[in-house]
């Protein structure tokens, strides 16, 4: 638990980190401006931590059904080799994406208007900004997304729900009180994180408002 924590922990300031000090100074000195490439580097971090986010919270997720429905053969089953395979293929994958999505919209041109409708140089409001048909990068990311949020929520709903019905058949309640508090944390930002990500990027176009993302 202790070795998804620690990267969960990376995630969480990977991509505060990406904002935050930018944000701050731009509020400090009231100058709400940021280089090009500096606004590359921002996006692609951004969105290389979300998303290995997601898939860390999920691996948190299988450990805590391992540790709770198999607790005999948890030492096999999440042997430190499985466990770093659960964090370094989201880190790849995040990478990968992060790199597609970035390089999409900063080799596209932009027009003048340079005004990001954001605190933050976000995928959505740069594509507002591109001269050409963004049909392609939207499709790019729409797609991505949904397929992060709803893969990675599956493997937390399924490992939940086995962990629920495991707890309902032990006798103690000293037992389904410890297994209730080991979950409770991590469902509180599994919640958190999931419902603000589905606002943001699975909203139709039709209702879609930059004004209310910030």
């Amino acid at each position: 638990m202790y070795f998804f924590l620690r990267h969960l922990a990376v995630t969480d300031l990977g991509y505060s980190t990406a904002v935050g000090p930018k944000m701050l100074v731009n509020l400090i000195t009231n100058q709400n401006s940021i280089p090009y490439n500096w606004c590359a580097a921002q996006m692609a971090f951004f969105i290389l931590f979300i998303i290995s986010e997601l898939f860390i919270l999920s691996a948190m997720a299988y450990d805590r059904y391992v540790a709770i429905c198999n607790p005999l053969l948890y030492p096999v089953i999440m042997s430190p080799r499985v466990c770093w395979a659960l964090v370094a293929v989201p880190y790849l994958y995040s990478a990968f994406l992060s790199l597609i999505i970035t390089i999409k919209i900063f080799i596209s041109s932009f027009c003048g208007y340079n005004v990001i409708s954001h605190f933050y140089c976000d995928n959505l409001p740069l594509l507002a900004l591109l001269c050409l048909s963004t049909h392609e990068i939207e499709l790019i990311i729409l797609t991505f997304s949904a397929f992060n949020l709803v893969s990675s929520l599956l493997v937390v709903l399924v490992s939940y729900i086995l962990i629920l019905l495991a707890i309902l058949r032990m006798n103690s309640a000293e037992g389904r009180r410890k297994a209730f508090s080991t979950c409770a944390s991590h469902l509180t930002v599994v919640v958190v994180l999931y419902e603000t990500l589905s606002f943001m990027y699975l909203q139709p176009k039709s209702s879609h408002s930059f004004d209310t993302d910030k």
